[in-house]
Parts: C-alpha cells; structure tokens; sequence
C-alpha cells in the first residue's frame, strides 16, 4: 500500500468516526430536548419559551466534541509550569544581578519580567507552537477556527496577537497600575482610631487621575470576572484554557489523536532516585569519615607525584618536604595556615625580596616547641597536637622533611652559642734576679 492509499483510508475512518460521534450526539440531543420540551410544556408563555432557551445554551456549553485527548489537568499543569519556570528564571537573574546593587532587582523588576516572557515567548511558542510545560505534556497550540480530522498550527496574527497581549500587555498594565499608584499614594490621609489626618499640605490629585483609577478598577473587575467565567467552561469542556485563548480561538491538543493520555514520570523517577542517592550519601559519610578518606587520597596523590618525579628526574638528597626551605625558627604548620597560596620556594623569595630573604615573622615563630617523632623537626605544640589528632593515629606527612610522623615530645634542645676564641694571649714572665731571688728564698 502507497502513502496515498494509506492516507486516504485514515481519512476514511476519520470520517466515518465522525460522522458516527455526531449520530451520536444528535440522538442524545433529540432524547434530552424531548423531556426537556416535555417538562416545560407545562409552563406560561414567557417562561417556557425562556427555559427552552436556556436548556438549549446549556447543551451548547456542555457539548464535549473536539476535547479528546487534550485533557484539562495537562493544560492548567503546563500553565503552572510555565509560571514556575518563569520564577526560576527571575531568581537566577535576581541572583546574577545583586553584584551589581541590590536596588536593580527591585527597581527593574517589571522590566527583568517583560524581557524573561518575551525570550520564552520567541523560543517556545512563536518557534515550536507550544510553550515549555505544554511541550513536557505533549501539546501544542491548534487554531480552533479549522474544524477538519488533522489540528492545523496557528497563523502567524494569532500567535503574535497572543505575544503582544500576553507579554506586552501585561507588562504595560503593570506600569499603568504603578504609575496611578505613584499619582494617588502620596495625597491619600493618614486614618487613626478616631480621627483622621489629611494632608492639607500636598496638593489633591486631578479629577482626570481620579477618573482614571475608576475606570482601572472596573476594567480589572471586569477581565476578573470574564476570566473566572471562561475559567468555568473550560472546566466544563476544556476547550479553552485563558480568556486570551479563547478571544483569539487557540487551543491546545495533541499532535496525533493516537497517543494516550498518560503523564510520563520518568523526570520525577530520575528525581526521586537522586534525591534517595543523596539522603543515603549525607547519611553513610559521617559514618565513614571524611578526614580519613581525604588523608587516604591526598596520600596516594602525594605518593603517585613522587613516583613520576623520581622516573623523570633524580632524586634529591636533601629535605624533601615542601616547606624546607623555612628557617629553622618558623613552624611550617603556621605558615602554612596562612599562606595557603605560596608554598613553593620560588613563590616566598619573590614575596620576600623586597625585605632582602626568607624572614620569619612573630606570628609564625614556634611557641612552646616540640619535636616530631621520627624525624626531629621542630614545630608548634598546638600545631603539632592539632594535625596528630586529625590524623587519627595513621600520621601526616612533615612539611619539612616528608617523613610520616605519628607522635611527637617536647623539645629538649636549647639555644646553641659559638665557641668563644680568645683573640688575645696572656704570658708571664721573670727576670733573671726575680728568679734567683725565689730559689734563694726556698
């Protein structure tokens, strides 16, 4: 069978199914309109003809046709993901921007919304027919004028007169609302409990803006009430879900009358397995130790570094420790807290050039010294007992000289002094009287 003959079978059926729906639906009509006709027959002239006429615009808003498979809970669940999409977007600019001032976010509010709907607009509706939370439901805008089998996708007045109202509209009535509030806030008295304060000082607002605030009102009342109504039929048919929509005749329905009417949950599976994998790794971590973890992998790092060093180049015999290079007065550990950037030997002596060499300062001078057991180097008690603890009994590695330390006793050494030389001999002589004279006397 060719493309041709296959779609003319489905317009075929197509057909034939609707020509049966409508068989349908007039005999239910004829069925209902005759009790009904039946049950007002009873009654005077101008009532009955007024109940006919009710009964018949009611069967007109209850009729059902054309509302499969765009059910309404998928329509009004896009909307709440639009607006929630929406808010995200405003956060995450509100975000961006306190770097800037925190007033720009207040100020420039109503602006930030009218730029955020219009790229949403461009990028969902007016390119691909259908807005982000209809999309995720598999629906799209279908002009409601064309009444064959296959949806026909909107014109292009319809979706830029949905735009202009949708995106535009609302953002200039929101100026206009500020802009009446502006004119009308600072003329209005102060109430009290039993009297009231007027500010005679101000001038009153001009009946021009009065009148307009009037008229803002009663049109907000009005679109209220004509959108709470339109809200009730589609409730009742679910052919349009705004008054927008329903003005400009849009609807939206699904692609291809062969898809069922099921709401995949695979995005909120994917949420619920991430957010179990994570409760389970905020539970087991402390339990496990992070510290450890951390020394483990530091550790293994360290030792991988050294095995590339020592295939590359030879092996150095002296200190091995990244901070051997300090004097011997300054505990590594200090230095390292607060230098946590410069710990190469090339970053201190270009930090400490322009005072003529690596010299200790009182804040990292060693207090209290204790020696580190193997390798003899001198440190900070509190700094030595502080990384000993947070070892837990597996050691850390000396700054000074690379060696593992596990333990550490206090310092029994003093200060050492250079041998004094004398620069100057003393000798003492005698004549020869002064020797015979003292033989004479023994």
């Amino acid at each position: 069978m060719t493309s041709i003959d296959f779609a003319t079978a489905q317009q075929r059926v197509a057909d034939r199914r609707k020509a049966r729906d409508a068989a349908l639906r007039a005999r239910y009509r004829a069925r209902s309109s005759d009790y009904a006709l039946r049950s007002t027959d009873r009654l005077p002239y101008p009532l009955k003809n007024w109940t006919q006429t009710g009964i018949e615009a009611w069967d007109t808003i209850k009729g059902r046709e054309g509302t499969r498979p765009a059910f309404r809970v998928g329509q009004v669940d896009a909307e709440l993901l639009d607006e929630e999409l929406l808010e995200l977007l405003k956060g995450q600019v509100g975000e961006a921007l306190k770097y800037f001032g925190s007033h720009l976010r207040d100020e420039w509010s109503s602006e930030i919304l009218f730029a955020l709907r219009a790229a949403l607009f461009k990028l969902s509706i007016w390119n691909h027919d259908a807005s982000y939370g209809a999309a995720l439901h598999n629906l799209r805008y279908t002009d409601a004028r064309h009444t064959g089998p296959i949806p026909k996708v909107p014109s292009r007045w319809q979706k830029a007169s949905h735009g202009l109202l949708s995106v535009g509209g609302r953002y200039a009535w929101e100026k206009w609302g500020t802009w009446l509030a502006d004119q009308e806030g600072s003329y209005e008295g102060v109430s009290c409990a039993n009297h009231k304060i007027e500010t005679t000082n101000l001038p009153q607002p001009t009946p021009t803006v009065r009148v307009l605030s009037q008229v803002s009102s009663l049109a907000s009342t009005a679109y209220f009430i004509a959108a709470f109504s339109s809200f009730l039929l589609f409730l009742i048919n679910g052919r349009y879900r705004t008054l927008l929509d329903r003005i400009l005749r849009l609807r939206l329905t699904h692609p291809s009358n062969h898809l069922s009417r099921q709401v995949s949950f695979e995005y909120l599976n994917r949420q619920l397995v991430w957010h179990g994998f994570t409760e389970f790794l905020l539970f087991l971590l402390p339990l496990v130790g992070i510290a450890r973890w951390r020394r483990w992998l530091s550790r293994a790092w360290r030792k991988t570094k050294a095995l590339v060093k020592q295939g590359n180049e030879e092996e150095d015999t002296g200190d091995k420790g990244e901070l051997a290079f300090l004097p011997e007065r300054t505990c590594a550990i200090c230095y390292q807290d607060q230098n946590p950037t410069s710990t190469s030997e090339n970053d201190i002596l270009i930090a400490s050039g322009a005072s003529g060499g690596v010299v200790g300062s009182a804040q990292t001078d060693i207090t209290n010294p204790y020696e580190t057991l193997p390798c003899g180097c001198i440190y900070c008690f509190v700094c030595a007992a502080s990384r000993l603890e947070a070892a837990d009994g597996e050691g850390w590695v000396c700054l000074r000289c690379g060696v593992l330390v596990k333990e550490c006793r206090p310092w029994a050494g003093d200060v050492v002094e250079g041998a004094y030389e004398e620069k100057t001999k003393k000798s003492v002589s005698f004549t020869e009287a002064e020797k015979t004279q003292s033989i004479d006397k023994g």
